[in-house]
Formats: C-alpha cells, structure tokens, sequence
C-alpha cells in the first residue's frame, strides 16, 4: 500500500458525491444538527482563512454525524456587492460573468478539501430565485414601517461612489478601499434597527455562554444605551429652543455654554444677519466632512466656534452662550450637549481653550473643588453644591429629582438614548439587489406589487471605469409604471447593501431549492435556529448585528417564530505569516491549492485545526505542516505494517480479558483515554489541537507496543481495537486518509457515519502509576506503584529508593509530602 494522497482523496470526493452521502432532510428522527460557517463572496480563490475557518466547520459536522445527529451543512455564495464589482470592473468583465466563473472556481477548490457539505442546497446571492425573496422582505418592512427614505448627510466613499454605513467605516476610511470618507446630503433608504435597540440588547443575555463575551460586549457597546433625560432651554429673543439628552441631569445648573453639532438645523437660524455667521459658516464646512467616529474620539483636538446666540437654563435662568462644536454629533442624542466643563472632560478641555467659565456643582466628600485650580473635570460621584433647592443632595439620588422637576414643570422627560442609527441600504452601485420601490410624479413613493417580483438586475448593461452604477443610464430599467395608478413611473435605481443578503441566507439554506416561497414552515422549524455559526470576529458589528436584527424583524412580519439566529457562535482567529496577516499586496500569501498539491487535503486541514486553538490566530509554517504530513504518514505506515494482523473490529471494543500483557493493558488504557479527552474537547471546546494531541501520544504507544501485540490474538484484538479508534477519532480531521484505511481494514460500513467511539471508564483505571521522587525541590527517582497505595505506603517505597536514600543521607527528613499518583517532595537539612 502506497500512500497517495491525490489518489485517494479523490476517490473518496467522488464516491461520497455519487452516494449522496452528506445529504439531508428535515423528516428523519434523529436530533437535528445545523452547522454553518460564514459564506465566501466569490474572489476567485480561496485562501487559508477559508480553509482554517471551514475545516473547523467540517469538523464540527462531522463530529456530530458519528454522534447519531442529523447534521445540515451547506454553502453558498455571498455573491453581491463592491468587492465582486470592484474587482470585475479592474479585470475589464462584467461583474455576472466574473462572479460566476469565480463561484465555478471555488466550488471546485472546497470540494477538493474534503467537506461534507449539502450542495444540494447551494446558493448564491446574485441569483433571481434568491433576491427575488429578499424584495419581498422589503415590502413588507415598508408595509410595517420599519423601511423609510429620508435625507440626511451620509458616510461617501468618492473611490467607491456609494454612501457606507457607519459599521463599514474604520478609522475614517472606506472599509474597502481605504480611502477617507467625506459626508454628503443624500436622500437614503433606511432600515429602523433603533426600533429593536431594546431587544438586540436585552437578548444578548440569551447567548451568554453560547456567543463569546468579547462579541457581546462589542455589540452591547456598539448599541450604547444611555439612560438620562431630555432638557429644553430656550433661546433668548427667540420662539425656538434646544433640546439636549444628558446621562448627567444633576449637573444642570454647572452649565456654562451650549455646544451645537455643526449640522444642527437651528445653526442657520442662530447665526442669521450675526456678525460671526461668516466664521461659523466655513467652520461648519470644514467639520461635517470629517469621519463622525474620529469627531467622537477621546483624542480629537476639540474646537468650536461661537455662534452670536445664548440660551437660557431653565432651572437657575442663567444665559448660556450657545457654540458650534467638532465632537457633537447630528445623529446622536439631539445633535446638542449641554456642557458642564467641571464635570465632563471633553468640555472642561473646550472651556480652557476657549477661556470659557465652570461652575463647580458636584463635591467630592471632604473636599472643595476650585475650579481656578482643576487640574482636570471631576467626574466621581458627590454631593450636589450650587444647585439651589437640590444643594446637599448626594448626585446619584439628584439625577432621579431633577428629572422629576423637568417632567412636573414642562421643562423636560426622562429618555433613553442608544448609540445604534438606522441601517442605510442604500447602495449608489450596479452590482446588487435593486430596490422594489417606485417613483410617481402622482403617487410619490410606491412599492411595487409582490406579483411583479423580482425586479431583476438587467445584466445586458456597460458597467463604468469609475464604479458609477449603470442603472440611471438604462431606460430599460428605470422606465416602469406605477403600481398604484398605471401611469408612467421612475423605478429605483440604488441596490440594496449586501449585507441585506447575508442577514437571512442561514434561512434559505432550509429550503434552498423551494420555488413558491423563501422557505417552508415544516423545514424552517425543524433546522432553525443555527446550532453552530462560525466565522471571523471582524463581523461582530456588521453582519451579526444585522442577522439579528433581520430575524426580529422577519419574525414581526410572521415568516419566523424564533428571536435569534444563532444559538452558538465560535470565531476563529487569523492565519498570518511571520506575524502579518495574509495579503497579496504583502506578497506573503500560502496558496491552499499549491499545499493540497504538495501533501493532500488531508495534512492542509490537520495543520490548520493543530497549529492553534481555533480562537487564536497562528503562524503558518513549513516546519509546521511538514509535521502534520509526517503524523498523516505516520498513521498510514501503522496500518499499512500491521495490514496482517488487523482485523475490522469497532473502536473501543477490546476487553479486558483480552489484556493478558503489560503491553496490552497500556494500549486499552491509553485507547480509552483517547477517546474521552478527543471527545470532551472537540464536543465541550472546540479545541481540535489537544484532541489530535491526545491521539498523537495513542499512536506513539501503538509504534512502541505493536510488535509485542502481534504475538497472539488476544494482544491483535488489542491492537486492531486501537487502530480502529485512532482512525474514527481523527476521521473528522483527515477524513480520506481514515476512510481508505477503515475500508483496507475489512470494515463494510462508511467511517463517516459509523459510531464515535465510546469510552469505558474502568479501561482507564491503571494498576500500576509513575510516581515523581522530589528531595529539595529536585527530582531523585521515578518509582512504579500500585495504582491503589495509599500514602503512607508510597511515602514508604519512596525514602527506602536507592538514590533518595542517598540524597537524604546525613539529613534529617523534616516532612514528606505525598501527591497520590504523581508526585513525592522529601524536605531534609
């Protein structure tokens, strides 16, 4: 038998497709299993991020499929959206036939590594029969009130030429090409997240312990809720008034100017025939083009301008000049921040630039504050000082009584705040799902009729150089007439952000090939919600808040009964390369297709699952997977040598009659200790690393017995029984390699599907341990002792050994510490 891994993985691929063997059903009675792992848009190639990521899912699936489950997993294709149209738009294709051929391409390279997905339920994004669905989804939000149009200044990609969400904003850049987002006033199409704040919230209670702690601080972070009250103060010589949201109420009366994001719509009203409307006007254009993350950083530089307006607090009637600030935001809060510099940094930072004055109202006990001399805001709690009527009161139970006063004297109402904003869908690009909406010079905005879906991407278009979304200049698109009242019409021409593709596709995998409906009920709640999601932890903002978002709100709409889509979530870490993430522009990129030619899928996948524990990121090495080809080798060289010899008993199955020398009692307990810890970590843990660990030293021990094992039949029932489990424990990780060699050894049923093995307790019971002989703290003597001794005993064997007696000769023992079964520290002087 040679090994040859081409050959052999191959053959299995094929046989496993033509069998069907990974296919499933919502109808068997098994408990129901849904493993999924986070879909490729279609680049062309995948890379050893995809390989770690899918290899970890693959395992997971194929882990559960020998623990009796009914195990669904599929794949499919996020095909929509800037990347595939970039990059088709750079090559000089359109973006269909590019996708496509790169879908083609991909399928090609997973199916080469061995996954046993369904691909009976593939599906891609850009197809009609996919978005077609999504539309409606969209009709109905509109029919809900959860979708709107509204104008308001947006996050520009100018490389890109479309609005970004603020989630795909990094650092204030593009979170595709990098390049520094400016704002523009545009009118977007919005979905309303912040009707869910609440919920998204409160249900990440529901995945703590099945979501990582890092993911749900990110997205409980990322939602910010801020409880507090709203305040109005009017404006002098003015019927208009500001209203701000402070967390703060009880330091009301320490406010000593008004600070004003620069697209607050009172500016223009505030600073009109002032002589400083000049001053504020280029302030404000130099300001609402910077990227809103940095404006609300801790770093940023704070300036403002003073806008010639004052306002008037409305519990002391103090006049508060009233300025335009670069760190307040119009799309938070009010767009308005009452400043109390002696107890907000951010304001106590402007006030010192500007030489604006503080008032101190919030003492730290035993102390009093001068504001001549802070050094710094005092932000600790305290009681409340200056503050008329509330003066005394400690500032926590203030912050309950002012509000009340507000409420009862029309001045203001308790509220909460949520950093979160409405999704923006809109996408000024070709290369997505359009819009079902309509423009009527008569109805105003209509929503096409469900009968008229899918509104399909016309794809006989010339896409620009530029990225500029072809649909405006396709009268065959745009020209329609109005659902409402036949007469001639303008349909949208904005698509819908891909991240709308990958809120629900977990759903559609249910049912991927129904025709009459996104997905049936029957197939719906038998496979959802997902059992196991795995991807990256880039997505934690992104597209898992989405998906959640999504799922309430399909739920609303009566398509889903479930709240949440994924029960559990693993997020793998990065694959690098001397420390640096892989990219083609670094030229440190390890090509999956050229490792699989060298080794075989098999060693490509057991390196990705042993070099790390699936969370942390690894170094790739060619050291690295060296070692995993010669452990793959290793276990084939084992079976091959003893072909003779082995016979297709089940893994776990020898007993311990069948133990009649040392040897053979070794192996049955090390088999047996195998199995556990493999089991325990890949069920409980995920850590794939320390359960190839565990069948590593299982092999090893088999190397060293095997000769001795062969003698009679007894110790080659021994031995079969541990080959068999060393090829059913790694047959999630090297699949091929472990099929081949349980068909070699005479099994006639698929390891694939044969039954993990089962552990016996007593088989890991040792009669005799290793004992560790410690005299100071330095190891003297290893000594064998029954498994069963007690302390007093081992003490005993210990200090009459040859070599501590000798180290403990002219000394007196002071103490004898025994460990049972493991360790004995003799302390002499």
């Amino acid at each position: 038998m040679k090994y040859d891994p081409q050959a052999i993985e191959t053959k299995w691929q094929r046989i496993w497709a033509e069998n069907g063997d990974f296919h499933t059903d919502h109808t068997s009675d098994k408990e129901k299993y849904y493993v999924l792992e986070m879909f490729p848009y279609p680049s062309g190639n995948i890379h050893m991020g995809h390989v770690r990521n899918y290899s970890i899912g693959d395992v997971v699936a194929r882990f559960k499929r020998m623990q009796g489950c009914n195990v669904m997993h599929p794949m499919g294709w996020d095909a929509f959206g800037l990347p595939a149209e970039n990059a088709a738009i750079k090559n000089n294709i359109h973006p269909a036939k590019w996708t496509y051929a790169n879908i083609d391409n991909m399928r090609a390279q997973l199916k080469r590594l061995g996954y046993s997905y369904d691909w009976r339920r593939e599906l891609a994004t850009c197809d009609r029969e996919y978005y077609r669905w999504e539309q409606l989804f969209i009709l109905k939000f509109y029919e809900k009130g959860l979708l709107y149009r509204k104008q308001q200044p947006q996050n520009w990609c100018p490389t890109c030429n479309t609005v970004l969400a603020n989630e795909q904003v990094e650092d204030g850049k593009c979170w595709r090409c990098d390049s520094i987002v400016e704002q523009k006033d545009l009118a977007q199409w919005f979905l309303k997240i912040t009707d869910y704040a609440e919920e998204l919230l409160a249900d990440l209670d529901k995945l703590k312990g099945g979501w990582p702690d890092r993911v749900i601080s990110m997205q409980e972070n990322w939602i910010g809720k801020s409880v507090g009250a709203e305040i109005t103060f009017d404006i002098e010589n003015s019927d208009d008034s500001i209203t701000v949201f402070t967390t703060r109420p009880d330091t009301v009366f320490g406010v000593t100017f008004m600070s004003l994001a620069p697209e607050h719509p009172l500016v223009e009203k505030l600073i009109a025939d002032k002589p400083q409307a000049e001053e504020v006007h280029a302030f404000v254009e130099r300001i609402r083009n910077m990227d809103r993350i940095e404006r609300t950083s801790d770093t940023l530089e704070k300036e403002g301008v003073f806008t010639g307006a004052y306002c008037i607090n409305p519990l002391n009637g103090a006049k508060v000049p009233v300025y335009v600030a670069n760190f307040v935001l119009a799309s938070y809060g009010t767009g308005a921040v009452m400043a109390v510099p002696a107890h907000d940094q951010r304001d106590f930072e402007f006030a010192r630039k500007y030489n604006l004055p503080m008032q101190v109202v919030i003492q730290p006990e035993g102390q009093s504050l001068d504001t001549a001399s802070m050094e710094e805001a005092f932000t600790a709690n305290g009681v409340m000082v200056n503050s008329g009527q509330f003066d005394g009161t400690p500032n926590e139970e203030g912050k309950a009584l002012v509000a009340d006063w507000l409420q009862d004297n029309n001045r203001g109402k308790r509220t909460t705040n949520y950093r979160l904003r409405d999704w923006n869908i809109s996408r000024q690009r070709y290369w997505g799902s359009p819009i079902p909406m309509v423009y009527c010079d008569t109805c105003g905005i209509v929503p096409e009729k469900e009968e008229n879906l899918p509104i399909v991407l016309p794809l006989e278009v010339q896409t620009h150089p530029d990225g500029r979304s072809p649909l405006g200049d396709t009268p065959d698109f745009y020209e329609c007439t109005c659902p409402k009242c036949g007469q001639k019409a303008r349909r949208e021409t904005d698509t819908m952000d891909t991240f709308v593709e990958s809120s629900w596709y977990y759903a559609r995998y249910t049912d991927a090939r129904q025709d009459n409906a996104p997905f049936t009920p029957d197939a719906l709640s038998y496979w959802a919600p997902v059992d196991q999601y795995i991807g990256g932890v880039e997505h934690a903002i992104l597209h898992l808040l989405y998906s959640r978002f999504f799922t309430k709100a399909l739920r609303d709409c009566g398509f889903l009964n479930f709240d949440e889509p994924f029960k559990n979530l693993l997020t793998q870490g990065m694959v690098l390369m001397d420390g640096a993430k892989m990219s083609k522009s670094k030229g440190n990129v390890v090509d999956p297709t050229e490792m699989i030619a060298r080794y075989g899928a098999d060693t490509v996948r057991l390196f990705c699952l042993f070099a790390a524990p699936p969370e942390r990121d690894f170094d790739w090495s060619d050291t690295g997977i060296e070692g995993a080809n010669r452990f793959v080798k290793r276990i084939w060289r084992l079976v091959e040598e003893q072909m003779d010899v082995l016979s297709a008993v089940a893994p776990c199955s020898s007993t311990a009659a069948h133990c009649t020398s040392e040897e053979a009692k070794g192996i049955r307990n090390k088999e047996h200790t195998a199995a556990k810890k493999a089991g325990e970590d890949i069920r409980q843990r995920f850590q794939f690393n320390t359960a190839i660990a565990a069948v590593m030293e299982l092999v090893n021990d088999l190397y060293l017995a095997k000769d001795k094992l062969r003698e009679d039949e007894n110790g080659r029932i021994v031995l079969s029984s541990a080959v068999s489990t060393v090829l059913a424990l790694m047959a999630p990780m090297t699949p091929h390699l472990c099929e081949e060699l349980w068909q070699a050894i005479g099994h006639d049923t698929r390891l694939a599907f044969a039954p993990w093995p089962t552990y016996n307790e007593e088989a890991m019971v040792k009669d005799v341990v290793t004992v560790v002989v410690q005299v100071n703290g330095k190891v003297r003597a290893r000594l064998e002792v029954p498994a069963d001794a007690d302390q007093e005993a081992v003490k005993t064997l210990a200090l009459n050994d040859e070599n501590v007696a000798k180290h403990v000769e002219d000394l007196t023992v002071r103490k004898v510490i025994v460990i049972p079964g493991k360790l004995v520290n003799v302390v002499a002087n």
